[in-house]
């Protein structure tokens, strides 16, 4: 199957698991002797979510290539990336808020929006193993 939608997830899930790379080797190499351990903390969870979700991103990707996709599929694949975006990016700004002065205190509302998305895409991700209706 050459789906554009999926084709399309995949660059972008792989574009972000290059910057988890980037980040986790910046906070553990970098910013390790710059920020107080509850900011690396953060940091180390916004990697953690953004690889976790990066890989069932690239799950979905194979499962669409394999068998005929379902909305649900897509809806899944777009809601971890919106959740990455909103959690691990939010965490990151946080996490480092201390060395760039940047004002976070609306920033906090953006992570459980992120989480919401996370949830939403491992609910659509079941619901497409139960519904079996291919995408026209």
């Amino acid at each position: 199957m050459n789906n554009p939608f999926y084709n399309r997830l995949l660059a972008v899930a792989s574009f972000l698991g290059a910057l988890g790379v980037i980040a986790g080797a910046f906070g553990a190499h970098f910013l390790k002797s710059r920020l107080e351990v509850k900011d690396l903390e953060t940091l180390k969870t916004a990697v953690l979510y953004l690889f976790v979700h990066v890989l069932v991103s690239l799950f979905i990707c194979s499962i669409a290539r394999s068998a005929n996709p379902s909305r649900w599929l897509k809806i899944a694949g777009i809601s971890f990336i919106i959740g990455i975006i909103f959690f691990s990016g939010s965490l990151f700004i946080i996490g480092t808020a201390s060395l760039t002065q940047f004002p976070v205190s609306m920033i906090g509302i953006i992570t459980p929006i992120g989480g919401l998305f996370f949830i939403c895409g491992w609910i659509a991700l079941a619901v497409s193993g139960i519904v079996k209706r291919p995408i026209h």
